[in-house]
C-alpha cells in the first residue's frame, strides 16, 4: 500500500487551494510532512487536518513543511482550507485524478480516494517513514507524524 522507506518520493507539481502551484522541488531544503487525506468534509479527515492546523507551531520548530493531497477538486480543497482555517497547502491530484496519489501507491481504486498515509521526507525528498492505518476509518495519530520528522 505505501512505498519503502529509503527511496525517492515521487515527483509532482499540484494545485493548491489558492490555485498556486506545488512541487516536490519546492518542498526539498527542509523536512516536509506529505499527508494523503480521502474525504474532506468528514470527521476523521477534518480532524486530522485540524491537528495540523494546530500543531504548525511544531511543524515550524522542526523547520518543515506540511502538505495535505486529496484526490478532489481546488474548489472543494478551497471551501474545506477556508471553513476551518487551514494555512497550508491543500494540494488537488483530482485531474487526471489520483495521478499523484498512484504514483505514492496509495489510491484505493474501489472509492476513487487516497488511503491514509503520510511520508515524512528528508531534505533531500527522499522518504524515511511512513504513518498510514489499515482503514479508511482510522485517524494516523498526529504526534506518530510528529515523532517521525523529529527523528529525521
Amino acid at each position: 500500500m505505501a512505498l519503502d522507506v529509503g527511496q525517492p518520493a515521487p515527483t509532482f507539481e499540484l494545485t493548491d487551494q489558492d490555485k498556486n502551484q506545488v512541487s516536490l522541488d519546492d518542498l526539498k531544503g527542509k523536512r516536509t510532512l506529505i499527508v494523503f487525506i480521502p474525504f474532506p468534509f468528514t470527521g476523521i479527515c477534518d480532524g486530522e487536518a485540524c491537528a495540523i492546523r494546530d500543531g504548525l507551531g511544531g511543524l515550524e520548530d522542526l523547520d518543515a513543511n506540511v502538505v495535505v493531497i486529496t484526490a478532489h477538486s481546488v474548489a472543494s480543497n478551497a471551501k474545506w482550507a477556508q471553513e476551518y482555517g487551514f494555512t497550508f497547502p491543500i494540494l488537488s491530484d483530482y485531474w487526471p485524478h489520483g495521478e499523484v496519489t498512484k504514483a505514492y501507491d496509495n489510491f484505493n481504486e474501489d472509492r476513487g480516494v487516497a488511503w491514509r498515509a503520510s511520508y515524512v521526507l528528508d531534505a533531500d525528498g527522499v522518504i524515511r517513514d511512513v504513518i498510514a492505518t489499515d482503514s479508511l476509518g482510522v485517524a494516523r495519530e498526529h504526534e506518530l507524524q510528529m515523532e517521525a520528522l523529529a527523528a529525521v
